[in-house]
């Protein structure tokens, strides 16, 4: 890796300070930074935004705004696929369940929770060590400031941090524009480039009922940026798997990815074939589907990157340099233990291998696809988990995590019993594929029926439609537990045994084997190459960085953006068919647009799933974009980074502009994002 690649998702109390002024000669301080933490937001539903007005204006992208959207949507009104505007305050929309979280601080506490694990512990005894001590720093936190508090593992286990967050869950929706300009092209151009998306969505922060007052936030740009430009990106990459071994990407390749894509197709079939039955069922089932499809594009990419020679090929290169660079700069003592972490790390693979299926299916609840399911596993494992101390409990029912889970799970969102049962029957389907129809659990779970029947007998009898019914059951603990009827409950308890048993193997197995052994290898790339490389994503905020540049596909020179001229031809040369239909405003007034405007751009800023509302900034810290995808080049970035074709691509924040002002009749929300009277 050269010393001043743009390769990075940096922590930002680790910024790339001076490779920035080398390569940019750009001074990143800690005011631009603090701006830039304070500013930026986490979605609870795996995205990001930012703050854009000091009274709580939040732009992130239409397909993370959607789960909103269509929660707020009746039959009579689709707002996902018509859009909305809140001409004034009063007509904000207050959405259900969305919780949005601004990092405070962040604090090493890797000494902390090392010392809790001691030499020669059993990985068993290990994980229970780890896992009390970061409940203990989480709850101290938590009961100190209120904040919500997470500890985060990074390098795979070389450093632990404690991050803070200021919660925010009375967020309403303010504006969003027709699902047909947000993802124009749909899956057809999803993950390609050129894009010519307006995918965008913009919420509002609340407290005490008033509009949020922030002291930070990002001020628009009516330009946007230009070819050439230092662009900064914002925002919580979701997972890397850059610091892996060999071995462990061989194990994704040939195991773990062929058994999720084959589950992603058979549910985004699924789902097709409902949503061609009914309209209405097209508008239940819009945002599950496009989650679907997106996830099995991106699969397919991550796979053909790891089917491809020369990616493998860099990652054992990579791994000689380090031990060549150990063997010349550190005591043999480490060359082993480096040899030894990398044996470790295989023989896990060949365990998981074992097991991971079963665990995906029940654990993971691949074999349950159904909101109801996930509600009663929550009710059944909370009446348990909150016997024990919050040192012992699993991660997500810890004293720090309970008003986050309980907000979700007490929702009053709308759950349609036509799609939970499609869904359910399809996973219930793929589980006896997956472990055959004579597999005791399977039999269990299916109790003598078909899986479609199963599922209609499921989603017919249990009552957790209901968030009251929720409350009552969670409010009666064990008791109410053990006392209830309810089909859904029942079948949460039936498979509950089978799935922390195999939680527990992945925990101590796998989980922690894998830690300790990249800790290892974390430790030794310290000392030989600093912190000069990233950590691998984790859901948490970071800073990329790149230029705004094109680049060459097959001989052919692609443009650094795209105009909403070129929208409007490619959606007449395709006769406006399908997924390249405009909606009726954007036909309409298409003589009052600027065609020339600036729609998408690219550039070489390094993102991942998770960037997706991100904001693209300048070197002032304007907002000059809204990050919403990566092109087909980038999806091998989980993986390595790479500068020659992969890109990711935003929305031109020159284009909000045009639009709001030319299109949508909106002068509030933009005297508000422009900050003019």
């Amino acid at each position: 890796m050269s010393a001043l690649s743009d390769e990075g998702m940096w922590l930002l109390n680790e910024p790339p300070r001076q490779r920035l002024k080398d390569k940019y000669q750009f001074d990143c301080t800690d005011a631009w930074l603090e701006r830039a933490r304070l500013a930026s937001i986490r979605f609870n539903n795996g995205g990001s935004g930012g703050f854009v007005s000091p009274h709580g204006l939040i732009v992130t992208n239409h397909h993370i705004g959607a789960n909103a959207l269509q929660k707020l949507s009746t039959p009579q009104r689709d707002l996902y696929r018509h859009g909305f505007l809140a001409r004034q305050r009063s007509e904000e929309l207050k959405c259900p369940d969305l919780e949005l979280n601004v990092l405070q601080e962040i604090i090493d506490v890797t000494d902390e929770v090392n010392a809790a694990v001691r030499p020669q512990m059993p990985p068993a005894e290990a994980f229970a060590a780890r896992r009390a001590v970061i409940a203990s720093i989480e709850k101290k936190s938590f009961d100190q400031t209120k904040l919500r508090s997470e500890v985060v593992t990074l390098y795979q286990g070389g450093a632990y941090h404690l991050y803070r967050y200021k919660k925010y869950i009375d967020v309403r929706l303010v504006f969003a524009p027709e699902q047909s300009i947000a993802f124009f092209g749909g899956d057809t151009d999803n993950f390609e480039y050129p894009r010519y998306n307006l995918d965008i969505c913009f919420f509002r922060a609340y407290e005490n009922d008033q509009p949020a007052k922030v002291q930070h936030w990002f001020r628009w740009s009516p330009t946007g940026p230009q070819e050439g430009d230092l662009v900064f990106v914002t925002g919580h990459p979701g997972t890397t798997n850059r610091a892996e071994t060999v071995a462990k990407l061989k194990h994704r390749r040939d195991v773990t990815l062929p058994y999720q894509l084959y589950r992603l197709r058979t549910m985004e079939a699924l789902l097709l074939q409902f949503s061609e039955r009914d309209p209405e069922y097209a508008r239940m089932a819009a945002t599950d589907l496009h989650r679907y499809a997106n996830a099995r594009k991106a699969f397919t990419g991550q796979l053909h990157g790891l089917l491809d020679p020369a990616i493998l090929r860099r990652k054992i290169e990579e791994t000689a340099a380090l031990f060549a660079l150990v063997q010349e700069k550190l005591p043999p003592d480490d060359v082993a233990k480096l040899r030894q972490a990398e044996k470790h790390i295989a023989a896990a693979q060949q365990k998981w291998a074992t097991f991971e299926k079963p665990f995906s299916l029940l654990e993971r609840g691949d074999a349950f696809a159904s909101e109801l399911f996930v509600i009663a596993r929550h009710l059944v494992r909370l009446a348990r988990e909150t016997t024990l101390p919050n040192t012992e409990r699993l991660r997500e029912y810890r004293e720090s995590n309970l008003e986050s889970l309980k907000f979700q799970l007490f929702s009053t969102a709308p759950i349609y019993p036509e799609l939970e049962r499609t869904k359910l029957a399809g996973s219930l389907m793929f589980l006896a594929e997956v472990l055959g129809g004579e597999d005791p659990l399977v039999v269990q779970i299916l109790a003598g029926k078909p899986p479609a029947e199963r599922a209609t007998q499921l989603i017919a009898g249990t009552q957790l439609f209901d968030p009251q019914v929720r409350r009552q059951i969670a409010q009666g603990g064990a008791k109410a537990i053990d006392d209830s009827r309810d089909p859904m409950i029942q079948l949460a308890r039936l498979v509950d045994d089978a799935s922390r048993h195999l939680r527990k193997r992945f925990e101590a197995e796998i989980e922690e084997v894998e830690r300790q052994a990249y800790a290892v290898l974390a430790r030794a790339k310290f000392q030989v190459y600093g912190r000069t490389i990233a950590p691998d994503a984790t859901f948490t905020l970071r800073l990329a960085y790149g230029v705004v540049r094109g680049y060459e596909v097959d001989g052919q020179q692609l443009p650094p953006w795209t105009t909403f001229g070129e929208m409007f031809a490619r959606s007449e040369r395709l006769r406006g068919q399908g997924a390249f239909a405009l909606p009726q405003r954007w036909l309409d007034g298409k003589a009052k647009l600027d065609l020339k405007t600036p729609f998408n751009f690219v550039s070489t800023a390094d993102t991942i799933g998770g960037n997706s509302g991100s904001p693209v900034l300048n070197r002032a810290g304007e907002l000059v974009g809204i990050n919403f995808d990566r092109n087909r080049h980038g999806l091998v970035r989980n993986f390595v980074y790479t500068d020659v074709q992969a890109r990711h691509i935003a929305v031109h924040s020159a284009a909000v502009v045009e639009a709001l002002r030319k299109l949508y009749d909106c002068p509030e929300l933009l005297t508000e994002l422009l900050g003019q009277p």
